[in-house]
């Protein structure tokens, strides 16, 4: 009774601060958010209110200009952190050790909010310390996503909105960002760089074509025996750039995968193995069974780069544009043709605000390229 009586006093509180009107409207959903251009930031009334349309179809009353964002799970905190990160009065959770060669400490050491979305592991103290004025969630549209944000606005007194993006809507979803956050400009760079990198691997696997893509399998897992299935939304990308052999009858939606067992990986006998980050990639030379592989004999297996971010995934974010760089040219360097380091730093520069030096890259890649 005590805790409840504490979130309820919290969420009044955060009701009083922000004086913000909240509504919704429930019509039927859409992919074409939209909020109206505005001018310099600078010169809006820091009370002015604007209607917002998100992608799930709700109308919400929000600042005209936002200075305090909040994301709502780590898959938003990665596509908003290149756009806003002067702008976060927290995170969603906490980042990689990995990431702290990488960020500025002022970013790396944000408070933790809690997840608004998934895990749903709020701190409503630290909330109402953080005092957004925002919470952006970004991702894929669920059949639930109305209530689902209705339920975190409810819930804190924050103004919450949705924004569909896909790998391949992802440009749309930064400009939409761009006109709701007043960074057109720097959301359009960003919007083009994922435009082109989507573009590039399209190009790419056109001129390998379809009879040449490798057989390849993806493991995850402190034992490797648990694969990204075909057809699963985490192995998106790599069904798009190679030839997934992991089929299986009952596909996981989850970024563990499906557990599988060491026969069956045998059966499927991979041209290529690419492992997760923390998997069993340092001892499979010296495993027997492991060995028993093709891919293992002839030393193509691989080990995803770490940092701040798996490049492929887990979230499946904006971490895989660099992902489809990677892995297009290491599985098809006659196609691809990339400077991966050029590439790498461009790729830091953009989205983690890092000056990444080449030390840093070898670092990154020692398990990862040929």
């Amino acid at each position: 009774m005590r805790k409840k009586l504490i979130s309820m006093l919290l969420a009044i509180s955060l009701l009083l601060t922000f004086t913000t009107a909240c509504g919704t409207n429930a019509n039927t959903p859409n992919n074409n958010p939209s909020v109206p251009a505005t001018s310099n930031p600078a010169e809006l009334p820091k009370g002015e209110l604007i209607s917002f349309t998100d992608s799930a179809g709700r109308t919400v009353e929000i600042p005209a200009n936002i200075t305090r964002v909040a994301a709502s799970g780590t898959l938003a905190q990665i596509v908003l952190f290149p756009l806003a990160a002067d702008q976060f009065v927290g995170l969603a959770g906490k980042w990689d050790p990995s990431a702290k060669q990488y960020l500025d400490p002022k970013y790396f050491n944000l408070p933790v909010l809690g997840q608004f979305y998934g895990k749903g592991d709020l701190n409503l103290e630290e909330i109402a310390k953080a005092d957004p004025q925002i919470i952006i969630d970004i991702g894929e549209s669920k059949s639930s996503i109305v209530e689902d944000m209705d339920n975190i606005m409810n819930q804190v007194g924050i103004p919450t909105v949705h924004i569909e993006a896909t790998t391949e809507t992802m440009p749309e979803a930064y400009r939409t960002l761009g006109k709701l956050l007043n960074k057109e400009a720097e959301a359009e760079i960003l919007a083009q760089y994922c435009e082109e990198v989507f573009k590039e691997t399209q190009d790419i696997m056109a001129k390998v074509g379809e009879e040449e893509k490798a057989d390849l399998v993806y493991c995850v897992g402190e034992n490797g025996l648990n694969v990204l299935a075909k057809g699963s939304f985490h192995a998106e990308i790599l069904d798009q750039v190679s030839n997934n052999v992991a089929v299986v009858d009952d596909i996981s939606s989850k970024g563990d995968g499906n557990p599988v067992d060491m026969e069956q990986i045998i059966l499927w006998d991979p041209d290529v193995i690419v492992f997760a980050p923390n998997s069993i990639y340092s001892k499979v030379s010296e495993d027997k069974t492991w060995q028993e592989l093709k891919a293992i004999k002839n030393g193509k297996y691989y080990q995803v780069p770490l940092g701040p971010y798996n490049w492929m995934g887990n979230p499946p974010s904006v971490n895989r544009y660099i992902g489809m760089i990677w892995i297009t040219q290491l599985l098809y360097p006659e196609q691809a043709q990339y400077d991966l380091y050029k590439e790498t730093a461009r790729y830091y520069k953009l989205f983690y605000h890092c000056d990444l030096t080449e030390e840093q890259y070898k670092a990154l890649v020692t398990n990862s390229v040929i």
